[in-house]
């Protein structure tokens, strides 16, 4: 192939050119987000059922819900809260599943069932999860002093909203803080009996006024008129204006009666933005939009709201942007730094300018050309993808040096300069081949992971893969063409080897001489190194993701008090002014109104995200906000923590480490707190720590109305029309609604602010004989401790103890002893967790690694017709992991993703000097067998040995240096991206300075004895 293409350079060059050319086209066209789009199989069913408690929203609602939605295919678990109002229940399917199809499927069960769920509740919503729904960015929108709140709301809800959603690449606007308004009637209780007016006859005249007759029409002649009755209601005033006939027959007018207004919604949440009211406007880009051109048209719209709507002020917030841009950053400094030190090196190594030349022609190109592979498998340019192809880098510089090296050594063995082109390249290709293969033999069996990790690592070693076969086209075909062209009209000899070069030459055998002396206990330290890199890798510490300096702090909060909105905020801006009057911040509080909000919450909860200037500030701010908290509100619960930022979101859960879940064998009452207290007590005789109460076994203070139905039997009172009596007394009832140009406004009768007792005193309910009779002779109230949330799951309701934290002894001691004393109080107990899918994962993970190796073995064994030296390269890998974990630990790293990472990018490397060297040796053996008969077989073999290590020191050095340099402006760089990818760079550095003498060292000393053994 090389042969054929050699002596064809224009053509090669157009085709190159055209390929170029589509490349660019596709990186136009190329989507870029923060994350690959990944259908998360996960879908939530919201419900909101106003003034009802969790035992309602649970019975009447969540369990037929439950009941239905159990049978669906391929459903994992269902889990549900019911909190005061709210309800939600999160559906978990297997991975793979068809989510659009689950979706509809779960529409339509929930559509079936709407008969026999409470009529005066919304429709349950139901929101699919995607990793494209995390907002891309926040925009706050605070209307300043003077400005009316309800104006703002609906400018931001008919005005802005849209105006977002006509941006290019923008699907969801989402927005929370929202204040409706509606028509409050409230009547004069006194003067409505003086004047002998019921109030069922103002419910009676606003429905009359208000109806819609529908599709009327009338036939005049030969034409046909639809007929619009002119009399519906359409402003205040003409309610005011309603005439109600009393008994006498006098004409009242309602305004004369009853206070008529326009009034603000009761609020159940409220947002803040630096202490201030406002709404919140979230922004979700479109899975195949740019977030890098969508964020900027964003910055536009924002600058063009301020112009136009100046009472009003803007800001644009939490911008997950930043965070691609600064992985693509890093892609473009380790491709220029990478050209610069390649360059560099070569000139070193080489002393010629020409070769360094090509590397900066070849680099660019191949990175190119895996856009257009990207394009055509349907990637997007994202964090995921950017570091596969930050890991391809490195083993691209290596293919383009040793392709390099290979053809100047042939020409200076003598062969012309097509000759050794075409020799250069075909001696090295098997090899190379063969390292991108064990490489991918790595990566390839990671996507088969379950769950989101898997299909993260399906960008990323689909990227991988894209731009090593890539690097191996360019090399293979286009880098010996520059080559020939580059070097074909030298008058003078090439300059193989600088003076550099020629002193590290010989400073190698010279140390090579010693090792080889004491040929065993040199093997004896290398192999020494093995154990070591198990020992620390169990002993390290390990985390998901680096610990990146953030300075963005959440502070979630539940009040445990029977709290409205209103007091909620109070005390929100009480904390604000007391610990952080001048930090940034952003308040959640109560009730969200987020369409694609996932968490339960209730209006009794608060969430606040502050941003600080530095890590000190941050860690000060929250110091102080515990202080706060526990001094002020010792009954309040709260945690403290990092801001999540769009990976946080993705992978953590709210699923504790280890769960206990309580169940009664029979009965669907909740366990009291004495129950609580005994099983608190059993478990503590199990296990030290003590656990957190779940959501079920939180309780809170409630009231209860105790009707007295003796009574109601003796005056002949129904109770349902004492209930009807009692709801409409305490809260008011809505009557019908205004509707124009699809605005709705409804109308409500209500009582006044004063006291509920207050409120009862005035009210009277009809018994036998058309008697009225006061509402307060059949109620009364008392306060008791009653549970906040029900929790279920298909099975049904539980209640749980949960552990943040505990050893695998203790889990076993609990599995094993509190099913028996669970069954002493008539209950069962069942576990859950993230501990059960960890250890899944770990072992799934294991096996997956282990068929990693064996694949990487058949690959080797098959390039190698040998089933021996195969284990030579695998030996290499563990040596490789023990100097990157001690570079790691020493520079106060931990295990985690990008650190794992770094080591993969590193044991490619190694596995390539380790194949190319076995590879040289073999042929070296076999030509030296050939040409010199005189020689022992042993001889014949150190002489290939030694001659083999001459030929790779030049390549070996100059790809482990060339790529520790090119990363090591990493570690003194500042700001989210270098701290991502620090722990890489250190792994990297690490594995290649021991994997640099694993290399030189270690496989000859490895391939003697074996080869010792063999004969």
């Amino acid at each position: 192939m090389v042969k054929f293409l050699i002596n064809r350079p224009v053509a090669v060059f157009l085709s190159f050119l055209g390929i170029l050319f589509f490349s660019f086209l596709a990186l136009q066209r190329l989507p870029v987000s923060l994350l690959p789009n990944i259908e998360v199989p996960a879908i939530i069913v919201k419900v909101n059922y106003p003034n009802n408690p969790p035992s309602i929203i649970e019975n009447n609602i969540l369990k037929p819900i439950r009941i239905s939605l159990n049978t669906l295919n391929n459903l994992k678990s269902v889990e549900s809260i019911a909190n005061s109002e709210t309800g939600i229940l999160k559906l978990q399917f297997e991975f793979g599943t068809r989510m659009d199809l689950a979706y509809i499927e779960i529409n339509e069960k929930i559509d079936r069932l709407q008969e026999n769920l409470p009529r005066d509740m919304d429709r349950p919503q139901v929101v699919r999860i995607n990793t494209s729904d995390i907002p891309i960015a926040r925009i706050q929108v605070i209307p300043k002093e003077g400005s009316d709140y309800n104006q703002t709301s609906e400018l931001t809800d008919r005005v802005l909203k849209k105006r977002i959603e006509q941006i290019a690449g923008v699907s969801i606007v989402d927005v929370n803080g929202f204040e409706g308004q509606y028509i409050g009637i409230t009547p004069d209780l006194e003067k409505i009996r003086a004047l002998k007016i019921s109030e069922q006859q103002i419910d009676q005249v606003l429905k009359g006024a208000n109806t819609d007759l529908g599709r009327l029409s009338v036939k005049d002649g030969q034409y046909r008129y639809f007929v619009r009755i002119a009399n519906r209601l359409d402003n205040v005033e003409e309610i005011e204006n309603l005439p109600i006939i009393n008994r006498e027959g006098d004409v009242i007018k309602l305004k004369d009666i009853a206070e008529v207004e326009f009034r603000s919604e009761k609020r159940q949440g409220y947002h803040l933005s630096n202490q201030r009211e406002g709404l919140v406007v979230t922004v979700h880009k479109q899975a195949k939009a740019k977030m890098t051109e969508l964020t900027p048209l964003l910055y536009k719209a924002v600058e063009g709201f301020k112009e136009d709507y100046p009472q009003t002020d803007f800001e644009l917030t939490q911008d997950q942007s930043l965070l691609l841009n600064a992985g693509i950053n890093n892609l473009k400094t380790s491709l220029i730094y990478g050209g610069i030190f390649a360059f560099a090196v070569l000139f070193l190594f080489m002393g010629n300018v020409r070769m360094p030349i090509m590397m900066g022609i070849t680099l660019p190109i191949s990175l190119l050309i895996s856009f257009l592979f990207f394009y055509a498998f349907g990637l997007s340019v994202n964090i995921i993808s950017l570091s596969g192809l930050a890991l391809g880098l490195g083993m691209l510089i290596d293919n383009s040096i040793i392709v390099i090296d290979n053809i100047t050594r042939k020409r200076k063995d003598g062969l012309d300069i097509v000759q050794a082109c075409i020799q250069g390249v075909n001696e090295v290709m098997t090899p190379l081949i063969s390292s991108v293969l064990t490489t991918l033999a790595v990566f390839v069996p990671l996507v088969f992971l379950n769950g989101l990790s898997g299909a993260l690592f399906y960008d990323q070693a689909l990227s991988v893969a894209i731009i090593l076969g890539t690097s191996l086209m360019v090399a293979f075909v286009l880098l010996p063409l520059l080559y020939r062209k580059f070097f074909e009209n030298l008058k003078r000899p090439i300059k193989e080897d600088s003076l550099v070069f020629k002193g590290i030459l010989k400073l190698y055998k010279s140390i090579f001489r010693v090792v080889w002396r004491f040929k065993t206990i040199s093997l004896i330290l290398l192999i020494a190194l093995i154990p070591l890199a198990y020992f620390i890798i169990v002993s390290a510490h390990k985390e998901g993701l680096p610990a990146i300096e953030k300075t963005e702090t959440l502070l979630t909060i539940q009040w445990n008090e029977p709290l409205d909105a209103e007091e909620n905020k109070r005390r929100v801006l009480n904390l604000l002014e007391k610990t952080a009057p001048t930090a940034p911040s952003e308040s959640d509080i109560g009730l969200k109104q987020f369409l694609l909000a996932e968490q339960s919450n209730s209006i009794e909860s608060a969430e606040v995200y502050f941003k600080s200037e530095s890590t000190e500030a941050k860690l000060d701010l929250e110091k102080r906000l515990t202080a706060f908290l526990e001094g002020s509100y010792q009954n309040a619960s709260f945690q403290v923590q990092d801001a999540p930022n769009a990976f946080d979101q993705i992978f953590s859960s709210e699923q504790k480490f280890f769960i206990a879940k309580w169940k009664k064998l029979s009965g669907s009452e909740g366990l009291d707190e004495t129950m609580l207290a005994n099983l608190e007590k059993d478990v503590a005789e199990i296990v030290s720590a003590k656990p957190r109460h779940g959501n079920g076994f939180q309780y809170g203070e409630s009231m209860e109305a105790i009707i007295d139905n003796k009574a109601l039997s003796f005056y002949g009172i129904s109770e349902n029309a004492m209930k009807d009596a009692l709801s409409k007394a305490l809260d008011g009832y809505m009557v019908t609604e205004i509707r124009r140009f699809g605005e709705v406004t409804p109308i409500w009768i209500q009582r006044g602010t004063e006291d509920f007792r207050n409120k009862l005193k005035g009210i009277s309910v009809l018994g036998r004989s058309n008697q009225m009779y006061p509402l307060s002779s059949f109620v009364k109230f008392e306060y008791i401790k009653d549970i906040k949330a029900v929790t279920a799951d298909r099975i049904g309701m539980y209640q749980s103890l949960e552990w943040e934290n505990l050893d695998e002894a203790s889990i076993q001691k609990l599995q094993e002893q509190l099913p028996a004393k669970a069954a002493q109080y008539g209950l069962s107990v069942d576990f859950d967790g993230a501990y059960f899918q960890g250890r899944e994962n770990l072992q799934q993970l294991i096996f997956i690694l282990m068929i990693s190796v064996l694949l990487l073995y058949f690959i080797l064994a098959a390039q190698f017709e040998s089933l021996v030296q195969p284990l030579i390269v695998i030996l290499t890998l563990p040596l490789g992991i023990a100097g990157a974990l001690l570079v790691l630990m020493a520079a106060g790293g931990t295990l985690n993703v990008m650190s794992a990472i770094g080591i993969i990018v590193m044991l490619g490397i190694m596995v390539n000097d380790a194949i190319l060297k076995i590879d040289t040796i073999n042929r070296l053996r076999e030509e030296f067998s050939l040409g010199d008969t005189a020689s022992t077989e042993r001889q014949v073999l150190q002489n290939a040995i030694a001659k083999t290590g001459e030929i790779r020191l030049k390549p070996i050095l100059m790809t482990s240096i060339t790529t520790i340099l090119a990363l090591l402006p990493v570690v003194f760089s500042s700001g989210i991206g270098a701290d991502l990818q620090r722990p890489l760079v250190y792994t990297v550095i690490g594995g290649l300075t021991i994997g640099t003498f694993t290399a030189l060292f270690f496989v000859p000393l490895s391939y003697w004895v074996i080869s010792k053994k063999k004969d």
